[in-house]
């Protein structure tokens, strides 16, 4: 009995430590931006807005549009393969990172409009936008209203409805831990350092409200789009990615195993290579 009872406690506790050691479970800090082709600031709808431009191969860019309350340099990692053989551009969203914003109540609508703006700055007619959660969601209203300025749309974590957004994330560790991360980073970059608690309650607002089209506005969508889900999201709910890619006229859509909300951190190499087999074929 007590060799038993030893053997289970040992399974538990081996159980546990693997438990632990599950990369959805954290969120590892991401590397070093590579050298940038080209970066500043560009004046649009009343603010400025941070970008920065890496390769400098023909074709189609690609356009990364990073979460709420992030920044472009989360994409180091994805940035440094891509630029291999692609243009990439990142920015900071409007607010964020070391972007500005001139006291406009934040809306998809409305950040959508700025990188359209930063495209027209760039003299870029058309990118294959990849959007993670916010970035989706500001690349489904793009697709919405100008269609013709994305050759695709790699869409991670994104919802069109509030129903799509799981209650626990409220509560959550690791989204909690990412907050904190974000809330760090906002520190050291932001021209308004020391306004993260005003920046987040403004952010969690846009958050709150009903996205505009709702699931009748991606019926018409006619965008080529892969829908991305993470197998452990914290933050949006299985049905809800199954109910978009099933929206959109000829979505498909992906499952990332053994990853959450933050997979773009957890497992980069893999990634990178759907971004990469959805936008080469």
């Amino acid at each position: 009995m007590i060799q038993k009872t030893a053997a289970a406690a040992i399974f538990a506790l081996s159980a546990t430590f693997a438990q632990a050691e599950d990369r959805w479970m954290s969120i590892p800090e991401p590397a070093a931006m590579p050298e940038a082709a080209q970066s500043g600031t560009a004046p649009v709808n009343g603010i400025e807005m941070y970008y920065a431009v890496y390769g400098d191969s023909g074709g189609t860019p690609i356009l990364m549009i990073h979460g709420g309350l992030a920044h472009g340099d989360v994409w180091s990692a994805q940035v440094a393969d891509l630029m291999t053989d692609h243009k990439v551009i990142v920015a900071d969203t409007r607010g964020h990172g070391r972007s500005t914003n001139d006291g406009s109540t934040y809306s998809y609508g409305l950040l959508a409009s700025d990188y359209l703006a930063l495209m027209d700055h760039l003299s870029v007619d058309k990118v294959h936008l990849v959007g993670w959660s916010d970035g989706a969601n500001i690349g489904y209203s793009i697709s919405q209203t100008n269609p013709d300025r994305l050759a695709s749309h790699f869409a991670h974590a994104g919802n069109i409805t509030l129903d799509g957004i799981d209650p626990s994330v409220e509560t959550n560790e690791v989204f909690g831990g990412y907050v904190g991360a974000m809330a760090a980073d906002y520190a050291e970059m932001s021209p308004t350092a020391d306004g993260f608690d005003d920046f987040l309650g403004a952010v969690a607002t846009m958050w709150g409200t009903e996205k505009p089209g709702g699931v009748d506005g991606l019926k018409s969508a006619s965008v080529p789009t892969l829908v991305v889900q993470s197998e452990f999201d914290e933050a949006i709910l299985m049905d809800h990615s199954k109910l978009i890619a099933s929206t959109i006229p000829g979505a498909e859509m992906l499952v990332l195993k053994n990853t959450s909300h933050f997979a773009s951190f957890q497992a980069p190499d893999e990634y990178t290579a759907a971004i990469r087999a959805f936008i080469d074929n």
